[in-house]
């Protein structure tokens, strides 16, 4: 089958085109046609060696979570997939896998592909959809009536978070640069400030869930619009915010949450349910072929793009 892989570490021109067997599914795994995948900034973190010392990465690699396919075969032990089953998943981002045109994906992380969406909006979901559905639902405790902040609304995570923050009944206000204000309050954000032109995101108190997407600012900076109970999530680690992490809770009541997504099956049931109900779709910023997948890391590299990058992995064929 055809992979595209990285050599070594290194940048996009890192990734080569190379032909390696078809992989056998294990007892609890099942064999996946790839129609499409996605990037994630992750997925080229992990081989420009910005996590070398934390994961290393296993030479020559192949990248990508996120999985949207058919079954074609199954393990011993699957009980819930059969051949034939149109599924979406998230591989474990060390393993990659996702960047070729057949995967094994573990049965616990996978889930019937949302009758209502394409394979590539389906292949845009699994990984950025479930992080933004745990740091949320799991971590920032969204409910209605609640009053969430989502800094970096919309990059793939973002605009999946104005969505699912609105389909629990939150009020939502997304910051963004000011070219994507106009998308961000299409998916539904009940306010849009454009980072470059507003610092000031609101007033004391202003905020129960702050969900910082973009990472670039002090956590502390956040704390006087928060509520005095609220809730700051950040989707990347970092010095002060594991220190605010495990000191706030002597002095205050906030909190600081660090995200780390987890493959649910059952979380991307969720997530299907509410492309079902029409309260979730992805919004797709660009698409390449499995064999430009050098081009498409480079442009999330480059940021700015709104919605998902995804590669149409079936256009190859």
């Amino acid at each position: 089958m055809k992979a595209m892989r990285y050599r070594g570490y290194g940048g996009p021109d890192q990734i080569e085109q190379a032909n390696v067997p078809i992989p056998s599914p294990r007892p609890s795994e099942l064999l996946v046609r790839v129609a499409a995948s996605s990037v994630n900034p992750v997925d080229w973190k992990l081989h420009n060696g910005q996590y070398r010392w934390l994961t290393p990465a296993r030479f020559p690699s192949v990248p990508g979570s996120d999985v949207a396919g058919e079954v074609i075969d199954t393990g011993a032990l699957v009980t819930r997939f059969r051949a034939g089953d149109r599924i979406f998943a998230m591989l474990d981002a060390r393993a990659g896998g996702a960047s070729a045109e057949y995967a094994v994906v573990p049965e616990h992380a996978a889930a019937r592909m949302p009758t209502k969406l394409s394979a590539r909006e389906a292949a845009a979901l699994p990984l950025a959809g479930l992080t933004a559905l745990q740091a949320l639902r799991d971590l920032g405790n969204i409910r209605a009536g609640k009053r969430a902040l989502i800094v970096g609304a919309s990059g793939g995570v973002g605009h999946l978070a104005v969505q699912i923050a609105k389909s629990y009944g939150a009020e939502v206000t997304a910051v963004c640069g000011g070219r994507h204000t106009n998308i961000v309050l299409s998916l539904g954000a009940d306010r849009a400030l454009d980072y470059t032109k507003e610092t000031d995101f609101g007033g004391p108190g202003s905020f129960d869930v702050v969900l910082d997407l973009a990472v670039r600012t002090p956590v502390h900076t956040f704390f006087p619009i928060m509520t005095s109970d609220g809730v700051y999530v950040s989707s990347l680690p970092s010095a002060g915010r594991i220190a605010a992490a495990l000191l706030l809770p002597i002095c205050s009541r906030r909190r600081v949450r660090i995200v780390t997504v987890k493959a649910r099956g059952e979380d991307l049931e969720k997530l299907r349910e509410l492309c079902e109900a029409g309260k979730l779709r992805p919004v797709i910023g660009r698409v390449f072929g499995l064999e430009e997948l050098a081009a498409a890391h480079a442009i999330s590299q480059k940021g700015g793009t709104a919605g998902k990058i995804v590669i149409d992995v079936l256009i190859n064929r």
